[in-house]
């Protein structure tokens, strides 16, 4: 049947009824996309998209850069050996691309005091003028923080009905010989945007990436814990058991509080898998000032499970410096730290850190604890950070040479 926006005048065909496929068939097929649910349609995504595009920051608080992340996590002089042992890379959709010219513009303003490479070294899908400023702010901080690491830019030139398409690129990445051992992703869906379905199916890719030994980050979101219909809205891929979701901080090496943008909550569809059982029943019996029971999934899936700097980053677009916010800044900030131990532990003959929560929430001593801010939510707000994992902070942020040392006693 065909159906037609009201306002926007796109048309769309979409079955009525549910759809089969034969049974000679059906036991090898997931699900089948494009048949029943509606494309997410451009004018409501900047309200209620879970990960909408980076804000630009307000002027009046601390600026973020290169040198004063490295400082903060602890990464100091630290840098990567730049081959093909380590690589770290970024994931754009949406017709997000990187500017080289801004990247060496960036350099050039903020790059003095780290050794780094110049470009990225391999480009994999269409990337072409004009750049997006969340692909160079992916670019600009995962290779300052993993700074002197090989990286990648893949990019996914499609999309999965009008929204990213998660799953060609995770199929890409499990049909590649030779793979980053790092990706950060700065995107997301509401999950009820989403099958069930759909999701499962892409989570069945992640498992096996962490197989190989593949970290996978994903930024958290910038809606808080988000509101739809009176109840909190998580965001999908953040919500998945099988990633790491990065949410949202502010300040400085003084004080680190909550970004009131930082994704979290708990997910709709997904259970919350054993790993961070211990953290999330510590934070039900510790917490204060809970938002109603009825707004929420306490069984939920909890993300986020770390944080990093969220606000006031200066990213260089067309040759300007521009203050922006968001969790797209922390995740990329987060996986440059990773991609630092990654090279430290596969030069000592050791593998890359994998599948990353397993190891955060059985080491959270390596975080810094963030335990001052609330993220937005419904009326009355969302959750409030407290000593511990928490739904805004998550197990905390990265501390270089703590996560290095965890790393390389868990390997011995």
């Amino acid at each position: 049947q065909r159906f037609r926006h009201t306002l926007q005048g796109t048309e769309v065909i979409r079955a009525s009824q549910a759809y089969t496929v034969p049974k000679s068939v059906a036991a090898h097929v997931d699900f089948v996309g494009g048949v029943h649910r509606f494309p997410h349609m451009q004018a409501t995504q900047a309200q209620n998209n879970s990960l909408p595009k980076p804000k630009l920051g307000q002027p009046d608080g601390l600026f973020q850069t290169p040198g004063s992340l490295r400082n903060l996590y602890k990464v100091d002089k630290t840098v990567g050996v730049a081959d093909e042992k380590n690589i770290q890379s970024v994931v754009q959709f949406l017709g997000q691309h990187y500017s080289k010219t801004d990247l060496g513009e960036f350099f050039l303003l903020f790059g003095e005091s780290f050794d780094h490479l110049h470009d990225i070294s391999k480009v994999i899908g269409p990337n072409h003028f004009p750049a997006g400023t969340e692909a160079n702010l992916d670019v600009q901080y995962i290779m300052s923080l993993g700074a002197n690491i090989t990286t990648w830019f893949w990019s996914i030139g499609t999309e999965h009905q009008s929204q990213e398409a998660f799953l060609i690129w995770i199929e890409q990445v499990a049909n590649a010989s030779q793979v980053p051992w790092v990706f950060s992703i700065s995107y997301g869906d509401d999950e009820d945007s989403l099958s069930a379905a759909y999701m499962e199916r892409i989570n069945q890719e992640f498992q096996k990436q962490a197989t190989r030994g593949i970290s996978i980050l994903f930024a958290s979101g910038d809606s808080g814990a988000g509101c739809h219909n009176g109840v909190f809205r998580p965001s999908y891929p953040a919500s998945s058991p099988y990633v790491t979701s990065v949410g949202g901080t502010q300040g400085g090496e003084s004080s680190q509080t909550a970004a009131g943008l930082s994704g979290g909550g708990f997910s709709l569809v997904f259970p919350e898998p054993d790993y961070q059982t211990t953290a999330v029943s510590h934070f039900f019996a510790t917490a204060k000032d809970l938002p109603s029971s009825k707004l929420y999934n306490r069984s939920g899936r909890a993300y986020p499970d770390v944080a990093a700097m969220a606000m006031n980053f200066f990213v260089v677009t067309d040759f300007v410096p521009l203050p922006v916010d968001g969790t797209s800044c922390a995740a990329p900030t987060f996986s440059g730290v990773i991609g630092l131990v990654n090279d430290h532990l596969v030069r000592n003959g050791k593998s890359p850190m994998g599948f990353l929560n397993p190891f955060i929430y059985k080491n959270p001593q390596v975080l810094t604890d963030i335990t001052s801010g609330c993220n937005e939510g419904c009326a009355g707000g969302g959750f409030c950070c407290t000593a511990g994992w928490d739904p805004v902070t998550g197990v905390g942020a990265p501390v270089y040479t703590s996560i290095l040392q965890a790393a390389m006693a868990a390997k011995n």
